[in-house]
């Protein structure tokens, strides 16, 4: 195909979303003595499929063997991978997507157009019931249309769907791998693209993987192998940088900060997020359907001190539904702290003397158990007593993911967090606040629904215009602030260290880690 755009695009020339430079690509070889990198990580893992995995770190993992199409830097801008370019229809159904040549598999097998069809006609298969369903069901088909160009056929229009293909579940995996290892199977033998090779999985103690020889750009990877160690202890983790053990933890304990910080051979390093923490209110139940009651709670938390005891001073209060970083976000607030407020509104619902109800918390650790206790603490001043309650795994998703019938569900308030992994605003808000993403399909475990922010989602993925598309945006969050189904938190900072002897290695803004270019120096 040639790069002039076929009748009926939108464009006249191929798109490239970024680039990977070329000194990456066409970097020489260089011969380096063996070098392991440990990573200590704070949870274990929990699938090696990125298709079907819910939680950043496995995901994160993933990155060291698999990688998508598009992809994004360590700012989160967004780059092109294993594609070249692409092209976007005028009635934004179809997407012709022209791949990198020369790519192999970790197997041998080549990376052709046949791949990327196996892996989304995979996920979108609904009996296969991947957990990354929900992501891609928009599209219809995928098409290959020669060894190098695939099309994508979507149901609907789509203006986030180049950011979904950035995501870091939309891997290639060797087509060869899938037919001899099944659906199911694949989580244990993983073989993607990537710059390391799968060698060994310890669900307990550790993933290990190992430089790939093969790897499509000449001189990387700069390391021999890689350690990722779960370390759910936060003191175990801190002591392994301490001695040299580990090259690497995310995050770092708030509370052994100014610790790490005294030890000459470490980098502590704190940068933007946007993982935002907040917590969802049943709008469905009483007292929390009168809009006065959750107007009052985000009035009698104290913003600014809760980023203190909790996160060490490590995040900044929540000013919109989606943290600045996100595409489209807008800046709405804070919410101001204001007890004689909150006490004012609880009196006009009909609650003077305030109400009895249950916290829980999607988090077991040490931060998330602060912030549940502060918000307790907060909301007795203003009459409001709550039980609290960190919740295992195995609870959440029995108690709140899993609850069949909105009017039922036993959630009243629930703390979690979310990072919109895709950087766009759709996977920031659609998951949480449309009413099509009640439990058990999604995470609207506010049960919050209004036609104007549903109308507004739903109409913001059928434009392209960036300036319509942004007022559409404006006006999704400014009601979504003014209904307050959540009481609106704080946007983490991201706090990591790493060995002086470390470059290369980084944190991204939705957690997950930017690490090709790693490489241990003297």
């Amino acid at each position: 195909m040639t790069t002039t755009a076929k009748k009926g695009m939108s464009v006249a020339k191929w798109l490239a979303v970024g680039t990977l430079g070329a000194s990456l690509q066409f970097a020489a070889a260089h011969a380096f003595a063996a070098k392991t990198v440990t990573m200590a990580l704070y949870t274990t893992f929990t699938t090696m499929d990125p298709y079907d995995a819910n939680d950043t770190v496995s995901l994160a993992v993933a990155k060291s063997f698999y990688q998508g199409l598009f992809g994004f830097d360590k700012d989160m801008k967004l780059i092109n991978v294993l594609a070249e370019g692409y092209l976007v229809s005028k009635d934004g159904l179809e997407y012709t997507i022209r791949l990198k040549q020369g790519v192999k598999f970790h197997d041998g097998t080549p990376f052709k157009a046949d791949a990327v069809k196996i892996a989304f006609d995979r996920v979108t298969n609904p009996d296969n019931k991947l957990k990354r369903y929900n992501l891609f069901n928009r599209i219809a088909k995928t098409e290959v249309l020669n060894d190098y160009t695939v099309k994508i056929v979507l149901k609907e229009p789509f203006s986030a769907f180049i950011n979904v293909l950035a995501h870091p579940s939309a891997v290639m995996i060797s087509p060869a791998a899938l037919k001899q290892y099944g659906n199911k199977d694949i989580a244990f033998h993983p073989v993607g693209t990537g710059p390391f090779k799968f060698v060994e999985w310890k669900q307990t103690d550790y993933v290990k993987v190992v430089k790939f020889d093969g790897y499509w750009k000449p001189g990387y990877p700069k390391v021999d192998e890689i350690l990722w160690k779960p370390v759910v202890d936060n003191n175990s983790r801190a002591a392994m940088m301490q001695t040299g053990e580990a090259q690497f933890t995310y995050p770092v304990p708030y509370e052994q900060a100014d610790l790490l910080k005294k030890n000459g051979s470490l980098d502590i390093l704190s940068s933007p997020s946007i993982v935002q923490r907040y917590i969802t209110i049943n709008t469905r139940q009483k007292p929390f359907d009168n809009p006065k009651v959750r107007e009052a709670l985000n009035y009698a938390i104290n913003k600014q001190a809760l980023v203190k005891v909790a996160f060490g001073g490590y995040a900044t209060p929540m000013e919109g539904v989606l943290p600045q970083g996100v595409d489209y976000s807008f800046k709405t607030g804070p919410w101001p702290y204001d007890v004689k407020k909150a006490k004012a509104l609880l009196a006009e619902a009909g609650y003077p003397n305030g109400f009895e109800s249950e916290l829980w918390s999607a988090f077991t650790n040490t931060t998330s158990l602060k912030v549940i206790q502060f918000v307790q603490q907060q909301l007795a001043q203003v009459g409001v007593k709550l039980k609290i309650q960190a919740l295992e795994a195995g609870q959440r998703v029995e108690r709140v993911e899993s609850a069949q019938n909105p009017d039922t569900a036993p959630v009243r308030l629930y703390y979690m967090g979310w990072s919109s992994s895709t950087g766009e605003a759709d996977w920031g808000l659609r998951p949480l606040l449309a009413s099509e993403s009640f439990p058990p399909r999604l995470y609207n475990a506010a049960y919050y629904k209004n036609d104007i922010v549903d109308t507004g989602i739903a109409k913001a993925l059928t434009v392209t215009d960036r300036a319509e598309k942004s007022a559409l945006y404006q006006d999704v969050q400014k009601q979504i602030w003014s209904d307050a189904p959540w009481i609106f938190l704080a946007t983490e900072k991201l706090l990591y260290a790493r060995s002086k002897n470390l470059k290369g290695m980084y944190v991204m803004p939705d957690q997950a880690y930017e690490f090709e270019n790693i490489e241990l120096t003297k």
